[in-house]
């Protein structure tokens, strides 16, 4: 008989989904038709790592995943078959293998998000709201408000006085072009976005201004509805890769998109070091997780060597066979972390004397020379404040760093759910220069990471503000990269 096989994981996670979610003291079937719908809502399908169980895993007949067999009422196998067939576009009515290698990939996806993005101590009632059926609310809210954004009796109602050139549409906000006969009315415009976001129902969205080079025209990035976005995954990043390899960047990566929907990337070599900061539930693991991919795409394991640091033992445990990670170079505790950080400092060290006896500047310049050969090295810190808080000693190794380790190729990522003074304090500040905002809780909380305000008002889920050594503030729409686009990254680059 055809069943359905669960990993060791896959059933803790359901045991902590029944203490502590929705469905206490119920049944496991119902959790798993939970994340068979949780799965569904992704755009890319199920990889064929979720093909097998394991020894200390479950077996779930069709009768208690689907209701196979039980009355009408009670039976969903050809609903749940004909939900899976449109996802794949393909007949599954005719082909019962497939049908339930792929229910099994669907539930075991979901139950690994529901590990990967939940956490015991936030409420699972929310999460699965915001995950399920958060876009489906947006939408019906949208459609109660069928009519255009009457922009301009909003603008009219502030005193300000325009009419839109042009209308953009990028992949979640609207660019309108809008022309002020007086200029005057510029710094009025200005003062009352907060007004016009109020007006226009945008709740703690902002509406953000952009400058541009014709004679009284000012853009106006106003949100869209979330059902209306447009998301960009590891596929396109991979394809931007591609065509993006004539380049002269050393360690490029690519966040996202801007605005309007085009690519974006920058050298990490050059940023030197760079902090990324946002709140539980703003996309900073996952644009960790896409810069990653990005320079795993763009540099082999000859030219880069990778170490992770994470504190909370949860988002990068799944590159542990990535070939560009380093011998010993996943470490999940503060000492181990702090030993790591020694070390990484001995080999700064002992790359300033290579450099020195090579004649040369700088590790590009010696590999531009040919005289050296060594790989850059990427430091990836999931958690900078949850680190501070049990070795105050790591912020001297990571200063240390951050001020001469750039010319040895060595480069620093820290990301923090806390971006405060303790945990950024002013010598991290000064040689850390390139920043990522993604939504933070207060205008403080964005002034600390961008020195100015903002990043409080983004939309969420990826939105972001970046601003790089020596240039200006720039959005971004990051790249979703999920733990199926993980497991292909790793598996094309296995150890």
């Amino acid at each position: 008989m055809a069943k359905v096989n669960t990993s060791l994981n896959d059933e803790r996670t359901i045991e902590l989904v029944q203490r502590k979610g929705l469905l206490a003291g119920r049944y496991k079937w119902q959790i798993l038709r939970l994340a068979l719908a949780r799965s569904l809502k992704m755009t890319t399908p199920p990889g064929e790592h979720y093909d097998f169980g394991t020894s200390d895993g479950k077996e779930y007949s069709l009768e208690q995943v689907c209701g196979e067999g039980k009355p009408d009422d009670e039976n969903f196998t050809d609903l749940y078959r004909l939900l899976i067939s449109n996802y794949h576009q393909q007949d599954l009515f005719a082909d019962e293998e497939m049908f339930i290698r792929l229910l099994q990939r669907h539930i075991r996806r979901g139950l690994d998000e529901f590990r990967t993005s939940w956490r015991e101590s936030h409420d699972f009632h929310e999460y699965l709201y915001q995950s399920l059926f958060s876009n489906l609310n947006t939408a019906k809210q949208q459609d109660r408000n069928a009519a255009p954004l009457p922009l301009l009796e909003m603008l009219e109602e502030i005193g300000v006085r325009g009419h839109i050139k042009e209308t953009i549409d990028g992949s979640r906000l609207t660019r309108f072009m809008l022309h002020l006969p007086d200029a005057n009315d510029l710094s009025k415009l200005k003062r009352n976005l907060d007004t016009l976001a109020f007006s226009l129902g945008l709740q703690e969205q902002g509406i953000f201004t952009h400058e541009t080079n014709q004679p009284k025209v000012i853009g106006l990035d106003v949100p869209r509805p979330a059902s209306s976005w447009h998301s960009q995954g590891f596929h396109e990043q991979s394809r931007w890769i591609e065509q993006g390899k004539s380049t002269t960047f050393l360690l490029p990566v690519y966040p996202g998109v801007d605005v309007l929907g085009k690519p974006y990337s920058f050298d990490l070599a050059k940023a030197p070091h760079l902090l990324v900061a946002g709140t539980t539930g703003s996309g900073k693991s996952v644009l960790l997780h896409a810069l990653i991919a990005s320079l795993v795409q763009s540099c082999t394991p000859a030219q880069l060597q990778i170490y992770l640091i994470d504190p909370k033992r949860v988002e990068f445990t799944a590159y542990k066979q990535l070939a560009h990670l380093a011998p010993e170079g996943l470490v999940t505790d503060a000492p181990a972390a702090l030993k790591l950080l020694k070390e990484l400092a001995g080999e700064m060290e002992r790359r300033e004397q290579v450099l020195a006896d090579a004649g040369v500047r700088d590790l590009e310049e010696g590999l531009t020379k040919q005289v050296i050969q060594l790989p850059f090295i990427v430091v990836f810190v999931e958690e900078l404040s949850a680190l501070l808080m049990e070795s105050q000693d790591t912020e001297t190794y990571l200063v240390r760093l951050a001020q001469k380790a750039r010319a040895t190729g060595i480069h620093l990522v820290l990301a923090t759910q806390r971006p405060d003074a303790d945990t950024f304090s002013g010598l991290l500040r000064s040689n850390v220069p390139s920043r990522i905002a993604l939504t933070v809780r207060t205008a403080a909380e964005s002034r600390i990471i961008l020195d100015e305000t903002g990043a409080e008002k983004l939309t969420g889920r990826g939105d972001m503000l970046i601003r790089l050594v020596g240039g200006n503030v720039l959005r971004l729409h990051g790249v979703n990269i999920n733990a199926d686009d993980i497991a292909q990254l790793v598996k094309m680059t296995r150890k």
